[in-house]
């Protein structure tokens, strides 16, 4: 077992487990080799060879305790028939559905066999022995994406079209919490160790239909998982959240909470169960210094989380300019914590 693993386990070590949200890719310049092999982001991911190779490269370079498959939680939407495309320095774009009738556009008919390239690629990763994480996009955060077209600061037309008919919303939430359910349950088939929902945007979601839009469809995840691996961690990350980050720590049957940049690990500390496993925060700029500012943000989050079990990460994902020299000495302090706090 590995002390990522442990974790889950209940068992601590003198240093926490550290992997980085997106480490795969984007700042290694072994990566974009790989993506030069492939015409386009999305061919890189259905091809299970690369996306393997992909994978693994962060752990290669610098030893860390847990791999995340290299995918994109829009290869959901995409399986289930909707047209995704990604233009390069443009990110996603989608062909938008249409809320009142997306049961005419969307279809269960194949979409494990358009995903069997993932399930492949975790397989190949799995010839190593590293801890693998699998994830996928929460509902809310798909069903913005579907709505919208594109990525968006606000997600003001998908929002809109969401208030205009929320049964029709409700319906496409829960129609794709069942395809999430079955791509986490394929994932663990093949072999990840733990799995992570991503809700990039829950912060978008409005407090009044915080229970309805994203704790309910998050809920009914976990229980049809949990219904087929009874054991396998999960971890939700809900970017954003605010106050209602507490609700979401206490209602959910999370094996861990991961946190963004901007959550005050003090207040839940006092708020959430000590057993619970916290993951994060380090914003991502502090990667990007460097120096003792990085070497500061490490310290006080490896105090704040004094006496709770915890992963150290980043509060979201790793951005592409950032010094492949500052990860390492990232690394190296995080590994010199011990008891350090």
């Amino acid at each position: 077992m590995s002390k990522f693993l442990d974790l889950f386990q209940g068992k601590k070590s003198g240093t926490p487990p550290v992997w980085f949200m997106r480490q795969a890719g984007r700042s290694l310049p072994e990566y974009r080799e790989v993506r030069k092999q492939c015409g386009n982001f999305l061919d890189l991911c259905y091809t299970p060879a690369l996306a393997a190779k992909v994978t693994l490269q962060p752990i290669e370079r610098f030893n860390l305790d847990a791999a995340i498959l290299f995918s994109d939680i829009l290869l959901i939407p995409q399986a289930l028939g909707q047209r995704v495309w990604f233009q390069e320095g443009e990110g996603p774009h989608l062909e938008p559905i249409s809320l009142p009738s997306f049961e005419k556009t969307l279809s269960f008919s194949k979409f494990l066999e358009n995903l069997f390239p993932v399930y492949e690629a975790i397989s190949l990763v799995k010839k190593n022995p590293i801890p693998l994480i699998g994830f996928a996009g929460a509902p809310w955060t798909l069903a913005l994406y579907m709505l919208q077209g594109e990525g968006s600061r606000d997600f003001a037309e998908a929002k809109q079209l969401a208030f205009q008919n929320e049964e029709a919303f409700s319906r496409l939430l829960a129609y794709l919490g069942e395809a999430i359910s079955l791509h986490l349950i394929e994932q663990a088939k093949a072999g990840v160790n733990v799995v992570q929902l991503f809700d990039t945007w829950a912060g978008l979601c409005p407090a009044t239909h915080f229970e309805r839009w994203i704790l309910e469809p998050t809920q009914a995840i976990i229980k049809a998982v949990r219904q087929v691996y009874p054991t396998l961690p999960v971890i939700g990350f809900p970017r954003g959240l605010g106050l209602n980050l507490v609700e979401y720590g206490r209602k959910l049957p999370l094996s861990a909470l991961s946190l963004d940049s901007s959550v005050p690990i003090s207040l839940l500390n006092k708020e959430l169960p000590d057993s619970l496993i916290f993951q994060g925060n380090l914003d991502p700029s502090l990667l990007v210094a460097g120096g003792e500012p990085l070497k500061q943000g490490i310290m006080e989050i490896h105090r704040d989380m004094k006496g709770r079990p915890y992963i150290f990460n980043l509060g979201h994902g790793v951005f592409p300019q950032t010094p492949i020299s500052h990860i390492e000495s990232c690394l190296e302090w995080v590994r010199g914590l011990g008891d350090k706090r």
